[in-house]
């Protein structure tokens, strides 16, 4: 009596087991027939990403033209400078940097500040060299002078064929320059107090902005309505 119950009870748990299993195979087979495209049915349309418009054309143009950028297409290459000494072999290290400055019209009023080898008072920098572009593994010129008003000047000369030829001119109050690998980098004090720090890339005919970015310390971001004024000290807890 007690094996024939054994026997049946057996037999109920594996009847039960299959049919879990069979209730399993149903519901997965059902997911995967609602979980793609089957013949017959409609693909759903995506829909198409907005494309920016500009609001006031003819005050973007100004602004862009103004600024020394295009608003759309590809910018023309910078020309060489009229008079500027001819690059040797030995590359834009053998130039006269005042030489170069005084043929570039951008530049041309650096040229009354003396040559200076330390900080402290108003003139032209050390020149450095250091591979901006990586088009021909010839370093280019970095120029940079302090002014009076405490604003420093850089200026980034390149070479092409044999001409100098001007990629990048800046300026800030208080500023700091330097390199991370390719990119040129400038920190300094930004019209509405804060730390804006630069970064600039070689995009095959000038030195562009990719980076620009603004760093509030103790102090709120610029209030709406009154762009290049800061709202004041935080208040600390």
């Amino acid at each position: 009596m007690l094996h024939s119950l054994r026997v049946i009870r057996t037999a109920v748990a594996v009847g039960a087991a299959a049919l879990g299993v069979a209730a399993v195979l149903v519901a997965l087979s059902g997911c995967g027939a609602r979980s793609g495209l089957v013949e017959g049915d409609r693909a759903y349309e995506v829909p198409l990403q907005p494309r920016p418009q500009q609001l006031w054309p003819a005050w973007y143009e100004s602004d862009a033209r103004r600024n020394g950028v295009m608003g759309s297409g590809r910018p023309e290459p910078r020309a060489p400078l009229d008079g500027a000494p001819r690059v040797p072999k030995e590359g834009l290290r053998a130039l006269d940097p005042k030489a170069v400055l005084a043929a570039d019209p951008a530049a041309k009023g650096l040229t009354r500040l003396p040559l200076i080898g330390h900080p402290g008072r108003p003139g032209i920098r050390p020149p450095v060299l250091h591979d901006l572009t990586g088009h021909d593994g010839a370093p280019e010129l970095i120029l940079s002078a302090d002014l009076e008003n405490r604003r420093t000047v850089v200026i980034v000369y390149t070479a092409r064929d044999g001409k100098v030829v001007p990629i990048l001119y800046t300026s800030g109050s208080r500023l700091a320059v330097e390199t991370v690998g390719a990119d040129l980098v400038t920190r300094g004090a930004a019209d509405d107090g804060a730390q804006q720090t630069v970064r600039y890339r070689w995009d095959g005919t000038r030195m562009s902005p990719v980076s620009d970015d603004k760093t509030y310390r103790n102090m709120d971001p610029p209030a709406p309505g009154c762009p290049g004024r800061a709202a004041g000290p935080r208040e600390r807890s």
